[in-house]
C-alpha cells in the first residue's frame, strides 16, 4: 500500500512539474460516436450489414442441408451396413468442416469490407482531430474510453463529427 502511494505521490510530481513547464491541454473523443453516426459511417456500417445478410442467408440453407443429412443419417442408420455407416459418417464430418471454412471465410470477408470502409473514414477522421485540436489550443486528444471522467467541455466529438460530415459529403 505504501508503495502504491509513493508511486502516485512520483507520479503527481511528474505531471505537476510537466504541467508547470509547459500548459498541457487535453481533449477527449468518442471515436465510436463518430464512426457510428457520421453519414461516411452509416453507409459503411450498411454495406457491412447488407453483406452480413446476404452471408446468413447462405449459412442457414447450408445448416439447414447438415441438419437434413444428419436427421436421414439418423434415420437410415439401422437399415445401413457399417461400411456405409462410415462413409456416411464421412461424408457429413467433410461437410461440416467445408460449412466452417466457408464461415471462417464469410468472416475474413467482413473484416475486410469493414476495413475497406473504414479506412478512408479513419484517415479523414485523423486529420480532423489534428486541425480541431489544433485550433482549439489542445495538445492531447484522448479516446473517451482511456479517460475514467472528464468534463463535457473538453469532449470535441460533436464538433469532429460536424467536419467530417462536411468533408466526407
Amino acid at each position: 500500500m505504501n508503495r502504491t502511494a509513493a508511486l502516485l505521490a512520483a507520479l503527481f510530481f511528474f505531471v505537476t512539474a510537466s504541467v508547470s513547464a509547459a500548459e498541457v491541454k487535453i481533449a477527449v473523443l468518442n471515436i465510436q460516436d463518430v464512426l457510428t453516426k457520421s453519414s461516411a459511417g452509416m453507409a459503411a456500417k450498411s454495406k457491412i450489414e447488407q453483406r452480413m445478410k446476404e452471408l446468413k442467408a447462405s449459412f442457414e440453407s447450408d445448416k439447414q442441408q447438415l441438419t437434413a443429412f444428419q436427421d436421414e443419417m439418423k434415420k437410415k442408420a439401422s437399415a445401413w451396413s457399417d461400411d456405409k455407416k462410415q462413409e456416411q459418417l464421412l461424408e457429413f464430418q467433410k461437410k461440416t468442416r467445408d460449412f466452417e471454412f466457408k464461415r471462417d471465410d464469410a468472416r475474413k470477408e467482413l473484416k475486410n469490407l469493414e476495413d475497406k470502409n473504414l479506412a478512408p473514414i479513419m484517415k479523414e477522421l485523423e486529420g480532423i482531430v489534428r486541425s480541431v485540436a489544433a485550433a482549439k489550443g489542445y495538445s492531447v486528444v484522448l479516446p473517451n474510453t482511456a479517460v475514467l471522467y472528464f468534463d463535457n467541455s473538453v469532449d470535441i466529438t460533436g464538433e469532429v463529427l460536424n467536419s467530417l460530415n462536411a468533408k466526407l459529403k
